[in-house]
């Protein structure tokens, strides 16, 4: 008796078709040329991008952070709607690097799953490329990894990394901020990427595989108190505030370097029409001279609502009051809270429930904020104490 012997096994067998593979990374290339610069080396394809750091520092401090869409994919993935997860994730790294001062300069996507399809992994990448176009950040590469047995059938997720530079001198830390100082808010314009593992059982949304028909139906049904369909309201992409704080984030001029002061002076330098410039004292850098940022610190609010997310702006002995009245949550929030029959106090600590972003400057630079960010609005102020008061 004689028995076939066994195929042998490949990689497609076990889940993973290179040529697909590919064929999709062709299209990642494609779709990065939207999203680069000169500052680029290489391009796309290499084992590891290059970006030229430009010269026009004088002491640059590089900042980086990294983050994922969670638990949002689900609800993407069930209305089919993949593009605006890109969005989200540069966004939201945007954000915490801005909170720096930092101008950010390249971004790195990882887009890791099961079986998502081909056409979906290059709407994540589109997505990514569009808001760093936007944001006049280079995508300077990614991964995508395909991992079947690892991640549940539909399961992914895409996880962002960003880099940025500040001058040393134009760091924004929260450590100036003191008592008294301002808190502005500038609004959110929903969830963002934070929330869904509350979100999605309050609403029941994206919970039972086996509803999954029902769900998408729900999903693309119009909701009268949203004004919209309940996907648009939760997939909404992250807002970018990069655009909105970059006027009030550039240094103003607080100390300017007195000619008698320094005994450094080349021949000539330093006075009218001697074409050169003052040198500090050795011992004191030129960016702390005579530049200080406008703004004091800048809170991103995302998981842990402003509760988690303002003290990690603020010095030691410090904590903040905020008047919930200052900023209107966007209806999605309160459709969620009555759906799930969700606590305010519950709801503040999850959502960021209108809040995008935490300002804080010297009670007297809250007019000169104001003219730069018109849409930014006093939300309360740093006090004595700790943590977060909600009034």
């Amino acid at each position: 008796m004689t028995t076939n012997p066994e195929r042998p096994r490949t990689y497609a067998s076990a889940g993973i078709d290179l040529a697909a593979r590919q064929a999709v990374i062709s299209r990642y290339k494609e779709i990065a040329k939207r999203a680069t610069g000169p500052q680029v080396i290489g391009g796309i394809g290499a084992f590891a991008g290059m970006f030229a750091l430009e010269g026009k520092y004088r002491d640059p401090v590089l900042v980086a952070t990294t983050d994922t869409v969670g638990t949002k994919g689900k609800v993407a993935a069930l209305a089919g709607r993949y593009d605006g997860l890109g969005r989200d994730i540069v966004n939201h790294c945007i954000n915490d690097a801005f909170t720096t001062g930092a101008q950010p300069l390249f971004f790195l996507d990882t887009i890791v799953s099961g079986d998502l399809s081909d056409e979906a992994k290059v709407s994540l990448v589109s997505g990514v490329a569009d808001a760093c176009v936007e944001a006049g950040v280079v995508l300077l590469g990614g991964e995508t990894a395909d991992m079947p047995g690892v991640y549940v059938p539909g399961g992914f997720d895409l996880i962002g990394f960003i880099l940025g530079v500040v001058e040393r001198g134009r760091i924004i830390d929260g450590s100036g901020i003191q008592a008294g100082d301002a808190l502005l808010a500038l609004p959110s314009n929903g969830l963002h990427t934070n929330g869904f593992s509350l979100a999605r059982p309050a609403l029941g949304i994206a919970i039972d595989p086996s509803r999954d028909a029902e769900d998408r139906r729900r999903l693309e049904r119009y909701e009268e108190d949203l004004g919209e369909t309940l996907a648009d309201a939760l997939l909404r992409p992250h807002r970018c505030y990069l655009q909105d704080l970059r006027p009030a984030s550039a240094a103003r001029p607080e100390v300017e370097p007195a000619l008698s002061d320094s005994p450094e002076l080349a021949e000539g330098e330093g006075r009218p029409g001697g074409g050169g410039e003052v040198r500090p004292p050795a011992d004191q850098p030129i960016s702390r001279l005579a530049e200080v940022p406008l703004i004091k610190g800048m809170a991103h609010i995302t998981g842990g609502g402003l509760q988690e997310n303002v003290p990690r702006i603020l010095p030691a002995g410090l904590g903040a009051r905020i008047d919930k009245r200052a900023v209107t949550p966007p209806p999605i929030f309160p459709f969620i809270q009555r759906a799930g029959r969700i606590d305010e106090a519950e709801m503040y600590r999850v959502f960021n429930m209108g809040f995008g972003m935490i300002i804080a400057v010297a009670p007297e630079d809250v007019d000169i904020l104001s003219a730069l960010v018109p849409e930014a609005v006093v939300c309360g102020e740093a006090v004595a104490g700790s943590g977060v008061r909600l009034g």
